[in-house]
């Protein structure tokens, strides 16, 4: 059953943007090779490009020395390619063994689903996991009625069900506790002996040294260094992940002292949410904090349960009151906004015009009937203060760039003048100009005495705007960062778990 997989200077765009300039990487029989890089720097494209999930647009890929090319996810899983997704593929209103088996049930001649066989082979499967399950689990289960983490390991039996001879673990240990962590990783030992193949993408350095015996660094779209694990530490890998060469062109004003002066605008005392592990933080008006950490760590769920998106446990108090905000209506009103960074699910609707989604979170502002005259005026002059490049405010907003686009996200809640602004990696995807805008906004808004709590996947946006970055690891505030520590090579550090360098 020998294997060897190569993926030789792959090249992935999408758009304008390069998510892959030159990836590469090599695993065989009986091996575990860990992907290792910090946000952005290519793991997950270069992942999709081996298992289907998106077509290359350069290079090649060679199995057992072939030239292969996988158009879709079915093709390579035909080539015995499984994946463990760490965005779930599990349908939720399905039991345990429908997704396990979903279009592969075994039948019988007339095409009948054998029912039993399923169910004996489902509870074989989840029985490599016994002890480890906080619920009791069957085959006929409903996938929407487990944890977090039981539905990570039902995503692990769904690719193992396809006895793959190259398995991906795309950060298939981030949902689960180090018991399930633990027996992976024996199935892992046992399945080196079977002579599979492993490709193994975790944030976590103790598990890569752990488990994986050779390494790929990504940075930039680039594969930028390889070895045994055995040959290098912890701090060399962070090293290699860290573009020395890269220039922020906005870099961050000196004010912490300044700030020191203004009043607490936020104050966070044992924050818990079904992710954060129990977080406290103050952050004071006109400062802009920024979170960081590697994504899935509970930057989400730490802007949510402030905007009263989601229940969460703790004390929050806002200029000296406390509040508990059940409902995003209620922290609205209190001077506060949330700026997605997906704007097509959570900001807009694009088959409106600019002005009603510039006008979406304002209408009772605008009284009843509505005054459009001066609705109009607000509009436009928070149109013009962003640069926001369009025809007219009655266009549909699907007629705008991405990044104006994300203009208008943030426009419409500058027609509210909030207080406290919540920003959810809200530059993914926008274009180089228009970042640089965006960050000429940031810093004014500051100045205005405007708070900002700012989460980026983009570890330079973290280091050349924030007054200071609090770093979520295993949702919990991992360390913070502000004036000489404040380094892109300590940011990533923190990220993957390595502390004991962070230095100023």
């Amino acid at each position: 059953m020998n294997v060897s997989l190569s993926a030789q200077n792959i090249v992935k765009h999408y758009g304008g943007v390069v998510a892959l300039s030159d990836g590469n990487l090599e695993v065989q029989s009986g091996q575990v090779l860990a992907l290792i890089g910090a946000n952005g720097s290519g793991k997950s494209t270069l992942s999709k490009v081996i298992n289907g999930v998106v077509v290359l647009d350069g290079g090649q890929l060679l199995l057992d020395q072939k030239p292969v090319h996988f158009s879709s996810p079915h093709a390579a899983i035909e080539n015995g390619i499984a994946t463990v997704f760490q965005e779930l593929s599990l349908i939720p209103n399905m039991t345990v063994a429908e997704n396990i088996w979903l279009t592969q049930e075994p039948r019988n001649i007339l095409g009948i689903i054998k029912k039993k066989e399923v169910y004996q082979k489902t509870n074989e499967l989840l029985a490599l996991f016994e002890g480890t399950y906080k619920t009791k689990l069957n085959p006929d289960t409903p996938i929407s009625a487990l944890p977090a983490d039981e539905k990570q390991i039902i995503e692990i039996l769904k690719a193992i069900r396809l006895n793959p001879r190259i398995l991906i673990l795309d950060e298939a240990t981030a949902s689960l506790d180090s018991r399930q962590v633990q027996r992976l990783f024996k199935l892992v030992n046992q399945w080196k002996q079977e002579e599979k193949a492993i490709i193994f993408v975790s944030h976590r350095m103790e598990e890569i040294f752990q488990i994986a015996d050779h390494y790929v660094v990504l940075r930039n779209g680039k594969s930028v260094g390889t070895g045994m694990i055995k040959d290098t530490n912890e701090n060399e890998l962070v090293k290699l992940m860290v573009d020395k060469t890269s220039v922020f062109s906005f870099k961050r004003q000196e004010k912490v002292k300044s700030l020191e002066l203004k009043p607490i605008c936020l104050k966070v005392k044992k924050l818990k949410t079904d992710v954060l592990q129990g977080i406290d933080f103050e952050v004071r008006q006109g400062e802009l904090v920024g979170i960081g950490g590697l994504q899935g760590q509970g930057q989400r769920d730490l802007l949510l349960s402030l905007y009263g998106d989601i229940s969460f446990t703790g004390d929050i108090q806002l200029f000296d009151e406390k509040v508990h905000f059940k409902h995003p209506h209620a922290a609205m009103k209190k001077g506060l906004a949330l700026v997605p960074g997906d704007r097509a699910k959570e900001g807009l609707i694009y088959i409106r015009s600019i002005l009603e989604n510039l006008l979406l979170p304002s209408w009772r502002k605008y009284g009843t009937p509505l005054r459009m005259e001066r609705s109009r005026k607000d509009a436009l002059n928070v149109s013009n203060s962003l640069n926001l490049k369009m025809a007219g405010l009655q266009e549909p907003v699907s007629s705008l760039s991405g990044g104006n686009a994300q203009k208008v996200v943030i426009g419409k809640w500058l027609m509210r003048s909030p207080q406290l602004m919540l920003l959810d990696d809200p530059t993914k995807g926008v274009d180089v100009g228009t970042k640089a805008e965006f960050y000429s906004l940031l810093t004014r808004l500051c100045d205005e005495g405007k708070t900002i709590l700012f989460y980026s996947s983009d570890d330079e946006e973290l280091v050349g705007l924030c007054d200071r970055v609090l770093v979520l690891y295993d949702g919990q505030i991992r360390t913070e960062l502000i004036d000489a520590s404040l380094t892109k090579e300590n940011l990533i550090s923190a990220s993957l778990g390595v502390v004991s360098e962070v230095t100023e």
